[in-house]
């Protein structure tokens, strides 16, 4: 019989909640950390890793409440809520055994600490495997990314109407930039609050410009 899964690591991050991660890992640049667990936190199992730029991780989904009833078909965030699509043609994060995958760029280890950019975790996040990305065997720039290749992805401009530090306003401008509203709220009519890090950001969309508001 086979053992439960367990954490091996867990992920410390800038997204206290789930609405402003990215939709895909990737899109922003600043750092997280992903500390390593007992009895992982020992630099024997991270002996060569440091050769590596990118790792996947594979993570736990672990605020998406878990149910008896899986779903066959999801609805893609990216298409407005408004198609279905069976859950294995989507990387919806409501998934049979709510198991994550994403590719992050390793910038450095700290101790038994690995410091990475890119990722799209929420803050706490479990982890239950780490691999090196290997270049040779895993990229196919000619692959066919289906319904995905319709979608055009294009940036808000951000502007603040409030005062904060430079790396602060970084963080912000690399998140809202992305537009992280669900498709179905883009009317530009709704005042959203979002947690980054320790701050509250309050926000709104208006003719294309993410409009920073308040910062708390």
């Amino acid at each position: 019989m086979s053992k439960a899964i367990q954490p091996i690591a867990i992920i410390h991050s800038l997204f206290k909640e789930k609405f402003s991660i990215p939709r895909q890992p990737g899109l922003v640049s600043f750092e997280s950390k992903i500390e390593m667990l007992p009895p992982y936190n020992n630099l024997l199992a991270l002996s060569g890793l440091e050769e590596f730029s990118h790792l996947w991780v594979i993570f736990d989904f672990h605020e998406i409440k878990k149910t008896d009833n899986p779903s066959l078909m999801v609805r893609p965030p990216r298409l407005g809520g408004n198609k279905k699509l069976g859950v294995f043609a989507t990387r919806s994060p409501n998934r049979p055994n709510n198991i994550g995958l994403s590719l992050v760029k390793l910038i450095r280890i700290e101790d038994t600490h690995l410091i990475i950019s890119g990722g799209d975790f929420l803050d706490q996040t479990p982890v239950y495997d780490i691999k090196p990305y290997l270049r040779e065997i895993e990229s196919i720039p000619l692959a066919r990314s289906g319904w995905t290749d319709e979608i055009i992805n294009t940036k808000l401009e951000v502007v603040f109407h409030c005062e904060c530090d430079e790396l602060l306003k970084e963080n912000i401008i690399e998140v809202f930039s992305l537009d992280p509203r669900p498709r179905y709220h883009q009317d530009g009519h709704k005042q959203y609050g979002s947690r980054l890090g320790n701050v509250d950001v309050h926000w709104e969309v208006s003719n294309g410009v993410a409009r920073v508001f308040d910062i708390t």
